[in-house]
């Protein structure tokens, strides 16, 4: 009997000492949150004037305790850091996509990337490399590579990075003519995988060809592309500089003007076209479209200012010779039967930025150098 009631005993000590363990447990462990979604949490955030704060506070007070404006104007402050943070999200003028305290040292680095050699085809390389490559197969190509762009909805930064595999690769290798247009499928097959984040399949650019060359032979021309750029994918393009130029040109519109941004996209595509455009760099060839697609919208005005030759780097006299040649492809007086480029903009959701027409000349006055103000 004394052996069971020991027993019983033990078990009663075991289960006290679990219950009281539980009981630790409990007030030891916070409260569990409930998950807020990201579009309530402007309805979830702690007032200042928390009652439970409150109270704490005015409990201190009473018994005397001291220093108690400090975690008040922590507080105070914080509230105005985050009132800040607010108003510059609020900011429709603020893009974070622009890293602007930054941006000055990016621009700076991009623009050394342009001119180094291992980045930059030769501006000649039909005339000193290819044997049976021309210039108008070259615009060919790349009339029909926009519409393959188009038909695979890809970013206009994979249609840029492929003519400059293109040329690049054209620059030291001898191609024959019937390969040019498998050429240009892998370079945007190679272009897609870099910038896309659902690259179209190498099975699609086979089918896009109708059939002409084999996946294994689009896969080794890939291989041969990416061994002669010996994997240098990254480099600048117009597109690159361009969304940085057509920002500060639109400083003096009250807001964002469409036209303006859909007119230079335009002019820079049809850049693209024309291979006496290589010998410019991709930074000059933008500030260009930048001039003319000021000048086409306001022929009246002076299309360059001060803020745009300092950002830039470039004064009118610098930009008149590729100003010229953009005026004459947005004329058509180059390269007039590739129309792709001219199609894709005469739809609604650009403005229809390719119809606009400008004067046949642009005052030689616009390329004179600008005064500086004292």
């Amino acid at each position: 009997m004394a052996d069971q009631e020991n027993i019983y005993g033990v078990r009663v000590t075991r289960l006290a000492k679990k219950r009281a363990m539980e009981a630790i447990v409990t007030q030891l462990q916070p409260p569990n949150k409930k998950r807020v979604v990201l579009g309530e949490l402007s309805n979830n955030l702690i007032p200042l004037e928390n009652p439970k704060v409150g109270s704490d506070l005015v409990q201190k007070l009473k018994c005397g305790a001291k220093k108690v404006k400090k975690p008040v104007k922590l507080a105070t402050a914080a509230a105005k850091t985050h009132e800040l943070a607010a108003k510059e999200i609020d900011d429709p003028s603020i893009d974070p996509q622009m890293c602007e305290p930054y941006v000055s040292d990016i621009y700076q680095y991009l623009h050394k990337m342009e001119m180094e050699e291992k980045r930059r085809p030769l501006a000649d390389y039909i005339e000193k490399v290819q044997k049976d490559v021309n210039v108008n197969m070259r615009g060919v190509l790349i009339d029909w590579l926009v519409e393959v762009a188009e038909e695979y909805k890809l970013l206009p930064d994979s249609l840029y990075l492929t003519i400059s595999y293109i040329d690049r690769f054209l620059s030291v290798n001898v191609l024959n003519r019937q390969r040019l247009q498998l050429l240009g499928v892998s370079s945007m097959l190679i272009a897609s995988k870099y910038e896309e984040i659902s690259p179209p399949h190498t099975e699609d650019f086979v089918y896009i060809t109708d059939n002409t060359y084999t996946k294994q032979e689009v896969v080794k021309m890939e291989a041969d592309v990416l061994k002669t750029l010996k994997f240098e994918m990254g480099n600048p393009t117009v597109k690159t500089f361009l969304r940085r130029f057509t920002r500060i040109a639109q400083e003096d519109y009250d807001t964002p003007n469409l036209r303006f941004e859909f007119l230079s996209y335009y002019l820079a595509e049809l850049s693209l076209l024309d291979y006496s455009l290589i010998k410019f760099l991709p930074s000059m060839v933008a500030a260009s479209v930048t001039f003319l697609s000021r000048f086409i919208l306001k022929p009246k005005s002076h299309p360059w200012n001060l803020a745009l030759e300092q950002l830039s780097g470039y004064k009118p006299s610098d930009l008149k010779e590729c100003v010229e040649i953009l005026h004459d492809l947005q004329s058509s007086r180059r390269a007039g039967k590739l129309v792709a480029i001219r199609e894709k903009y005469k739809q609604h959701k650009f403005v229809c930025v390719s119809e606009l027409s400008s004067p046949s000349v642009i005052p030689s006055s616009f390329f004179e150098d600008m005064i500086k103000e004292a």
